[in-house]
């Protein structure tokens, strides 16, 4: 039995006095008391099957807490020795990524206010960092579920463009087939398993997916995203607490941009430095700069790492500003005008932007042909849509149960209430 090393003291983690994001991801202790084990928890019958990864993993961390990182390595580098050691092609690639997000999103509230969106509509304007750093983080085979907020996310995990623009428009061609829209976005073949749009509806399933894999004994991992305001609903503590108990391979990707709705987090939350609701399960808790991708590449890497090949459970927290309303038709009065400058001054198109002319990646020549190129990958993804036809009213119900039911009622709105030979 290997005795698991000493965990490192916890950071503590606070927003700067600025309001700008924590820079470096900070670490949460794994458990207050150095002489509890990860494992006096009792089993119970109600447990699950573990695989032999899992039941290696228990037995590893056996007699002390669950080890953490030491992220005095991460503190210490910079933005700029962290550009300074990446390739460029792939500097200019994430800034590709990065912008095509934006000016897809920016095409999507347009075509809203010209009702060829129907439906909620909510957009990643400010989060295109934490969407294309999660990306670069995953294999294609991982799953990520999602909250509403979700079309960078499908682009990011490899959907084509014109079949997310298709399903914001309602299209057949969709990804789901048209009759899902803004806020249910799913594809099997990517494994983007949804789009929820009940707040925190995404989390038990994320933890049913994560569950299946470690019974099968696979080395997929579950990447599940939210908003800030879930960590306050009771199926995200209900969920962290079995991932934690049975060591499932998920990682909880908490996306705070400072708002919920219209409330900020500091009136909603009791505890506002969301990554240290971690601790309360002995599970790794991170923080880190929203607006940084590189920064988020490299935390939400390690996590993911570490979730498929130990079975450890953890919660990143991402912080950046949402640069407009919480939905397309949210006017966001509620936010001053010193709040709303300061969200521009963290736009992280613009701080990328800056700092690959900084150092010398990108020039204003080859930004100028980047933005060529999304402005016309967008308006093909546009044509697409455009050119899509709607879905046929005789499909409403194909997709209601997945497999045949007896007696399923598939009655429109405009059919009579009985046949016209059951009248007879």
């Amino acid at each position: 039995m290997t005795t698991a090393t000493p965990r490192k003291p916890g950071h503590k983690a606070t927003r700067p006095a600025d309001g700008r994001p924590a820079t470096a991801a900070k670490s949460v202790p794994a458990q207050e008391s150095e002489s509890a084990t990860a494992d006096d928890t009792p089993a119970t019958a109600s447990a699950p099957r573990k695989s032999a990864r899992s039941k290696k993993t228990a037995q590893a961390e056996t007699g002390s807490a669950a080890p953490l990182a030491d992220n005095t390595a991460t503190e210490a580098s910079t933005v700029e020795s962290r550009i300074a050691a990446t390739d460029p092609e792939s500097l200019r690639d994430l800034y590709r990524d990065m912008l095509f997000v934006r000016r897809f999103e920016e095409r999507t509230a347009q075509a809203y206010q010209q009702a060829r969106i129907g439906g909620y509509c909510h957009l990643n304007l400010g989060e295109e960092a934490t969407v294309v750093g999660l990306g670069a983080a995953m294999r294609p085979t991982d799953y990520l579920f999602t909250n509403y907020r979700e079309h960078g996310y499908a682009l990011a995990k490899g959907i084509e463009p014109g079949r997310v623009m298709a399903e914001l428009y309602g299209r057949s061609t969709g990804t789901s087939k048209g009759w899902g829209g803004s806020m249910h976005m799913y594809d099997t073949a990517t494994r983007l398993l949804g789009g929820y749009a009940i707040v925190g509806g995404q989390v038990p399933l994320a933890i049913g997916a994560a569950l299946a894999i470690d019974y099968r004994g696979e080395d997929d991992v579950v990447v599940c995203q939210m908003g800030e305001g879930t960590t306050n609903i009771g199926a995200f503590h209900e969920s962290l607490n079995i991932a934690a108990l049975w060591r499932l391979p998920v990682v909880f990707l908490v996306i705070n941009n400072y708002t919920g709705m219209g409330t900020t987090v500091e009136k909603s939350s009791a505890e506002p430095d969301l990554w240290k609701r971690a601790a309360a399960y002995r599970m790794r808790g991170e923080r880190v700069d929203g607006t940084d991708v590189l920064a988020v590449r490299e935390a939400a890497s390690e996590l993911i790492e570490s979730a498929r090949s130990e079975g450890k459970p953890a919660l990143l927290e991402a912080v950046s500003h949402r640069l407009k309303g919480h939905s397309v038709v949210d006017p966001a009065k509620y936010r001053s005008t010193e709040a709303v400058s300061e969200a521009r001054e963290h736009d992280p198109i613009t701080l990328w932007h800056a700092r690959l002319l900084a150092a010398g990646v990108l020039s204003e020549e080859s930004a100028a042909a980047i933005e060529a190129e999304v402005t016309e990958k967008v308006a093909t993804a546009v044509e697409f849509a455009e050119s899509s036809p709607h879905p046929d009213p005789s499909s409403l119900f194909d997709y209601t149960y997945a497999t045949p039911v007896p007696g399923e009622l598939r009655r429109l709105p405009a059919d009579p209430l009985f046949p016209a030979e059951a009248l007879r």
